[in-house]
């Protein structure tokens, strides 16, 4: 029984098309919001005032939840408390690291097992005869982070993905105050976790004002905002991984970045212009170009630089017959 939803196809605009060698072959609709530094609205396409699930964008909310809550990260740990990560033995080393810090082993991670996303990880591991792993899932920093604080709480570990669970009743708030809204549901994630719907115009809210927050803030939760927002952008690796388009994005923007599921993007301008993206097909693969393109065109980022982007990059590449006939193309 359907108790909640987003918003529907006619309520959506065309963000982005597929071009195969001149001939328009699919087209991306969906909605997107743009604030400005001072959180005003910048650009508004399709309708921003729909519930979505955020999916793994939340993850910055809860990696501040997990924080407010009593878990000591920072550098490498805090950004990948809010990872996507393509499990490679790099991203495994740190989450294996932050779960030995707190006396716990892969075996206290509520996550399921999984091969890495990294095709050289994952060969790696067919050839060697392994098995998926906890470790190896790309939420498997996010619930690291979430054990970190029930050790440092003294909150039961065995139930930490309960929605009753005091954590999960911890990060449900911070997700409230920061987004300024209550949440619209609340669902099972992939990884086992709670996600909570927010409005699109909500979850811009919320990145916004983790984008803006100062590290000397006289208030905890935005502290460790602009903490974790700082450690991303000083380590691309761990929110993806190479080759990835969170990471690539980063890397060359100097942006935080951070995909979720089924076609959600965000992004921070340096400058502290933030952008959500909801894709109402699901698709993630034209959303970090429009997320860019929509930066650019509201001066956040430099037009020249995003164009070199569209044009250049491999991930947003149409082939066929082993060679490049067309390009994914934002419609923004």
């Amino acid at each position: 029984m359907v108790t909640a939803e987003t918003f529907a196809a006619q309520e959506a605009v065309e963000l982005a098309v597929v071009d195969r060698g001149g001939f328009v072959e699919s087209r991306h609709v969906g909605s997107a919001l743009v604030l400005s530094p001072d959180g005003e609205v910048a650009m508004a396409l399709g309708r921003t005032d729909a519930l979505i699930l955020p999916r793994s964008s939340l993850k910055p909310l809860q990696a501040i939840g997990s924080v407010t809550a009593g878990a000591p990260l920072e550098g490498e740990r805090l950004a990948i408390a809010t990872a996507s990560h393509s499990g490679t033995d790099r991203h495994v080393a740190l989450v294996r690291d932050m779960l030995a810090a707190v006396g716990l082993s892969e075996d206290a991670l509520g996550c399921p097992a999984q091969w890495p996303s990294d095709s050289a990880a994952r060969d790696a591991m067919v050839r060697d005869h392994y098995e998926p792993s906890r470790l190896r899932m790309t939420c498997s920093g996010k619930h690291a982070a979430m054990l970190t604080a029930c050790v440092a709480s003294g909150w039961d570990t065995a139930t930490y993905l309960d929605p009753a669970h005091p954590l999960q009743l911890h990060i449900r708030e911070v997700v409230e105050r920061l987004s300024g809204e209550r949440v619209g549901a609340t669902v099972i994630d992939g990884c086992g976790a709670p996600v909570h719907a927010l409005t699109l115009s909500g979850l811009a809210r919320a990145l916004h004002r983790a984008g803006t927050s100062s590290e000397r803030s006289p208030f905890a939760m935005h502290r460790v905002a602009g903490a974790l927002v700082r450690a991303v952008r000083e380590n691309p690796w761990t929110v993806e991984g190479p080759g990835r388009p969170d990471t690539i994005a980063i890397e060359t923007f100097g942006v935080y970045s951070k995909f979720g599921a089924e076609g959600v993007q965000t992004m921070i301008a340096p400058d502290g212009t933030a952008v959500v993206v909801k894709m109402l097909d699901g698709s993630n693969r034209a959303a970090v170009l429009v997320a860019l393109t929509l930066l650019a065109r509201t001066g956040a980022l430099g037009a020249e630089a995003v164009d070199h982007f569209a044009r250049t990059n491999p991930m947003l590449s149409v082939r066929g017959g082993g060679a490049e006939v067309g390009r994914i193309r934002a419609s923004v």
